[in-house]
């Protein structure tokens, strides 16, 4: 199936979603591409993985904002990569640089550039480590096996549903219990 295939396909997944997160936030090695950029050398001429651009030309359609968060130890080849592909300019926050902080250094800047929550993201990575510390800040989280694909882009918005449903229902509960709370203190003075 070509780009635009899954483009198509991409935009009917997120028909069936009523809210779409804010921000998408891709890393690079393994889950854009099929590759480690430190492997490579800027002349070559790198390869997405075969859904990935319908997807992001998809999510930029919807209105859905896109960021990088790679902890490529050489940015300079990520990002004359990402220019060759032509799909810099796709993303409003691009985060790459080496850390020891599995990407929550990444994810503080790109809130601080953006003003978006993090309950209002889908982040989607190839290592564990990185979904399980990145989940631990609120960010809906996807680890990908063969790179990101129409599969776990389903899998992403079925999460991030449920996780945002989930917080509506505590907010909910929350409002509930201190309307009930404040009004037995009224009650009782």
């Amino acid at each position: 199936m070509g780009d635009e295939g899954v483009k198509n396909e991409a935009m009917e997944i997120m028909g069936l979603f009523q809210v779409l997160p804010r921000l998408v936030v891709f890393d690079l090695d393994y889950t854009l591409w099929p590759f480690y950029c430190e492997c490579r050398s800027k002349r070559e001429m790198p390869s997405l993985y075969p859904h990935a651009k319908g997807i992001l030309y998809a999510l930029k359609d919807k209105g859905v904002n896109l960021a990088i968060a790679s902890r490529s130890p050489t940015p300079d080849i990520a990002n004359t990569f990402l220019d060759k592909l032509g799909i810099k300019p796709m993303f409003v926050a691009q985060e790459i640089f080496s850390s020891w902080t599995h990407k929550t250094e990444h994810f503080q800047r790109i809130k601080q550039t953006t003003r978006i929550p993090y309950n209002e993201m889908l982040f989607f990575d190839d290592e564990d480590r990185n979904i399980e510390a990145v989940s631990k800040m609120g960010v809906t989280s996807i680890l990908v096996h063969n790179g990101v694909n129409l599969g776990a882009l389903r899998q992403g918005l079925t999460k991030f549903t449920q996780n945002l449903e989930s917080s509506e229902r505590n907010k909910q509960r929350w409002q509930n219990f201190s309307r009930k709370s404040s009004s037995s203190e009224r009650d009782q003075s």
